[in-house]
């Protein structure tokens, strides 16, 4: 029996690890096809782009992790029904419930460390991904001339060249429009040729301009004093140095306190702190709410109000009003009150939707930490009886059978997981939903695997649709016949 766990455990181990290396492989990619944009031409140092990738390697593992364990397991027994070694293993009086066990549990230790991992560390790396994330899309692109192209990426310059060298440094006709206001430009400076350089500590861009003309628009520096004589001067030059500011070009580290309150960033303890903290803000606004409505029909119900405050029965009847000619004037306070309630809910949904929403969200999350552990067991639970029914190996069927049962898995948790956000479902059915459903669907696969069924074998469904089609034809047949023996 040890041997034949061991065996087990050999076979397993090895396509897990390949599978989960490839699957997260290709969810970095998606990242970086998603933010290809936000990356290329900003001058990011090496370190950066391998620090993002590495907090995307761990955001991404609730993803690869279940993937994995579906595609490993399918490959596993798939292979050892294909060489027949299954079969052996059931000659030795092991049965295949007895040959999963310890499957199970390294799974079960897989699907442990997974809620531990998704509850301690996963929320300090969305922080910090978060964090160098939203700084990353916020850094502006490096500063670069295209030849006969304006370029407006420093505050308060405009800069155009005809045409430049092949690395970059040396500018041809150039011509600068200086526009510290923001407005109309002030200053226009040309040179025939321009060098660039940055400072020593990267702060600032030197250009060298030779062989110009500069024009000054005295009337916008003294605009608090009017000079005909002086309204725009003309500066000729050999050689001149402008520097300007490349601060805003810099990638700027946010505090990571400014997203540490949002629900992904959270951990069990704390999102059930922040759940208490929301819901309490809530009930709060709901005897706000509550408390103005009463006020509003104690305020405009003159007719119907006891001597006490806070009370109101009926004391003077319809028929009456109507003699005394106020029935009219009791049906336009009665519409004013409720326009005046309905106004006020108006009101007090926008204050209180958004607190409503971060309640789901908290509950969302909260389920999110088990759902990640408990995904991990129910793909195991459909892939190794799965690969023990087809007992094909390799990367062929495998694969296919795997991105089937993980898609509907996928698809059917993402969809519950957007009507849980938008308040169509609890947070609880949301995002235990796929589980629920593909439960029934690991027990009938684990059943038919130890029943030895070939449920996905082509010939067996070809013979019984052959017996089928036979038993149609003899029916007509044996018709045919007594009816010709009657005639």
């Amino acid at each position: 029996m040890k041997k034949v766990n061991l065996l087990i455990l050999q076979a397993f181990i090895k396509p897990f690890l390949v599978t989960f290396f490839i699957v997260m492989f290709v969810l970095l990619m998606l990242f970086l096809f998603k933010y290809i944009d936000d990356l290329i031409g900003k001058g990011f140092q090496w370190y950066v782009i391998l620090e993002l990738l590495a907090y995307q390697c761990a955001v991404q593992l609730s993803m690869a992790l279940p993937l994995s364990m579906l595609l490993s397991s399918i490959m596993t027994f798939g292979n050892l029904g294909e060489s027949y070694e299954l079969v052996a293993i059931k000659a030795a009086g092991v049965s295949l419930r007895k040959a999963m066990t310890p499957l199970f549990v390294v799974v079960g230790l897989f699907s442990a460390g997974s809620f531990f991992f998704s509850d301690y560390i996963l929320p300090v790396v969305n922080l910090k991904m978060g964090s160098l994330l939203y700084d990353v899309r916020k850094k502006k692109a490096d500063f670069f001339i295209k030849p006969g192209v304006f370029n407006n990426t420093i505050p308060g310059y405009s800069i155009r060249a005809k045409g430049k060298s092949e690395d970059g440094t040396t500018l041809k006709d150039l011509m600068i429009y200086e526009h510290p206001s923001g407005g109309t430009a002030s200053n226009v400076t040309f040179a025939k040729e321009g060098f660039i350089q940055n400072s020593a500590d990267n702060n600032y861009m030197v250009l060298e301009l030779k062989d110009g003309v500069r024009y000054e628009d005295a009337r916008v520096e003294n605009a608090k004093r009017y000079d005909p004589r002086q309204q725009f001067t003309r500066f000729r030059f050999k050689e001149t140095t402008t520097k300007f500011d490349m601060g805003s070009f810099q990638m700027n580290r946010t505090d990571q306190d400014l997203f540490k309150s949002h629900h992904q960033m959270l951990n069990l303890k704390q999102l059930r702190l922040y759940s208490d903290s929301n819901r309490v803000y809530i009930d709060s606004l709901e005897l706000v709410n509550a408390g103005e409505a009463k006020r509003y029909v104690n305020y405009y119900s003159p007719y119907f109000r006891e001597n006490s405050p806070g009370r109101t029965t009926a004391k003077v009847s319809l028929p009456d009003l109507d003699k005394n000619g106020q029935l009219r004037m009791a049906i336009n306070n009665g519409l004013s009150q409720a326009r005046q309630i309905k106004d006020m809910a108006v009101n007090r949904d926008a204050e209180f939707t958004p607190y409503a929403e971060k309640d789901i969200r908290y509950d969302i999350e909260w389920h999110r930490k088990f759902t990640l552990a408990v995904s991990c067991l129910l793909l195991f639970g459909i892939g190794a009886p799965l690969g023990a029914i087809i007992r094909k190996g390799g990367l062929g069927l495998p694969v296919v059978m795997a991105i089937i049962f993980f898609l509907i898995y996928h698809v059917i948790a993402t969809l519950a997981e957007k009507a849980a956000k938008d308040a169509s479902l609890t947070p609880m059915w949301g995002m235990w939903m796929a589980i629920i459903v593909l439960t029934p669907l690991a027990i009938f696969l684990t059943y038919k695997s130890t029943s030895d069924s070939a449920l996905f074998d082509a010939d067996q469904y070809k013979m019984k649709v052959q017996a089928i089609w036979n038993k149609i034809l003899g029916f007509f047949q044996k018709k045919k016949e007594t009816k010709s023996t009657t005639s």
